[in-house]
């Protein structure tokens, strides 16, 4: 017989089904509790709810567990790319050759804007944040492809996927051309995903641009580590929307927005505005310890702990040892990395932080990278939308291809007024 809960409330006793995932988790099912009893759950932030199921990713907060498709997140950051990675998450599997190869040439084709959204660009001043632009673009991105736009139609949503994976670097290196005043760099397709981006990012018409490899390597590896992270704000704002069949551009533009969040997607971003705050202020690493020690101070330091890795986060420990050997081979004299490194040493070894569980995180070290690769501050959080594409879309074409898709419609606990007499304007 199924296991179930029982639930009582006055004179109804419910059972709740409990369902099981393939790695044991359990769930209540709690979907039919509002039309037997009358009563609906309340849970303030989602932090006990499960929305969903979904085959994508894997993530154990207690354990320190990621893994897409089933593959360990380490084994992925090892060995592949992340187009493969793209492919696997979209797709279910990783690919063989020939169907890298096809998808690969597939992306290739379209990673060209369309010379009327270039114009787009004018109209934005110049210190406008590359988010605000990112979204604003892939959400117009519809009204260019107005032919494939339909999430029912399979051919539709094929090409809608390579576009968005095509062309997001490209509208993400003309937001940072934008701001500088340099020209637009076009897309080279005999180049890699990571090449072709910083090509775009630092090539000038007037000289030659030489691509690092290492810089190459810790921005794949950080698109990767990014690529999903199962139903966190974005994700869930991907599905939320695209529940209503909202086409796939007018989703992502909606997660991109999600991701803007400096509690979010901001957060790298944030990281290295404490640490410039830190070196501003005399490079006073113990005072600012001190501060968010204080309960009373308000101080928190940005980059440590997690909301869901109660343990480790897996990620970091990747993005940590790339780090290291990044700046190990720069040798790069910059205060704010001596600050990060002190910084991180603390919280590896104070007890405070580490009884808290209060270790750096994955924003702290991609921000740090970022910094190292050359990228501006305001463009890390596009950094990560590029990272998290391939799970937003994932878990749009998941949705749409379950048999359970319904319309997102949370419910609330009328808190307000009761019915008040309406009093004329005369009389207010």
């Amino acid at each position: 017989m199924p296991e179930s809960a029982k639930l009582n409330c006055g004179d109804v006793e419910l059972d709740l089904p409990v369902i099981e995932g393939t790695e044991n988790e359990k769930a209540l099912d709690v979907s039919q509790l509002r039309r037997e009893t009358g009563l609906i759950t309340l849970d303030e932030g989602y932090v006990n709810t499960g929305s969903t199921r979904s085959a994508i990713t894997f993530l154990n907060g207690e354990q320190g567990i990621l893994r897409y498709r089933g593959y360990a997140i380490e084994d992925l950051a090892q060995n592949c790319d992340f187009v493969e990675v793209c492919y696997l998450l979209i797709y279910g599997d990783l690919p063989n050759g020939e169907q890298l190869a096809e998808f690969r040439s597939a992306i290739h084709s379209h990673t060209m804007l369309h010379e009327d959204m270039r114009m787009f660009y004018d109209g934005f001043p110049r210190d406008a944040h590359p988010m605000a632009i990112l979204s604003s673009v892939v959400s117009a991105m519809s009204t260019f492809y107005q032919d494939a736009l339909d999430p029912a139609n399979p051919e539709h949503v094929e090409i809608c996927i390579h576009r968005l994976i095509a062309k997001l670097p490209t509208i993400a290196a003309y937001s940072y051309k934008k701001s500088i005043g340099q020209p637009f760099i076009y897309p080279e397709n005999d180049l890699t995903y990571c090449e072709n981006f910083l090509r775009m990012m630092f090539a000038v018409p007037c000289e030659p641009y030489e691509i690092d490899p290492d810089f190459v390597t810790a921005l794949n590896m950080l698109l990767i580590v990014h690529a999903d992270h199962e139903q966190n704000c974005s994700t869930s704002t991907v599905r939320m929307v695209g529940s209503s069949n909202a086409n796939l551009f007018a989703s992502i533009a909606a997660g991109v927005c999600a991701l803007w969040g400096p509690l979010h997607g901001g957060a790298n971003e944030a990281v290295v505005n404490m640490l410039t705050q830190i070196m501003e202020d005399d490079g006073d690493v113990e005072k600012y310890v001190a501060m968010a020690k204080d309960k009373e101070h308000g101080f928190r330091l940005m980059g440590f702990g997690h909301r869901v890795y109660k343990n480790f986060d897996p990620r970091a420990r990747i993005i940590k040892a790339a780090c290291d050997r990044l700046l190990d081979k720069m040798n790069i004299d910059d205060p704010l990395f001596h600050i990060a490194q002190q910084l991180e040493e603390v919280a590896l070894r104070d007890e405070y932080f580490v009884s808290r569980k209060l270790y750096p995180n994955v924003d702290f070290y991609s921000g740090v990278i970022y910094r190292a690769i050359g990228i501006p501050v305001p463009m890390f959080t596009v950094l990560f939308a590029m990272g998290r594409l391939p799970g937003w879309i994932a878990h749009w074409k998941e949705m749409h291809a379950s048999k359970n898709k319904r319309i997102c419609r949370p419910r609330q606990v009328y808190t307000g007024e009761n019915i008040r007499e309406f009093v004329e304007l005369s009389d207010r």
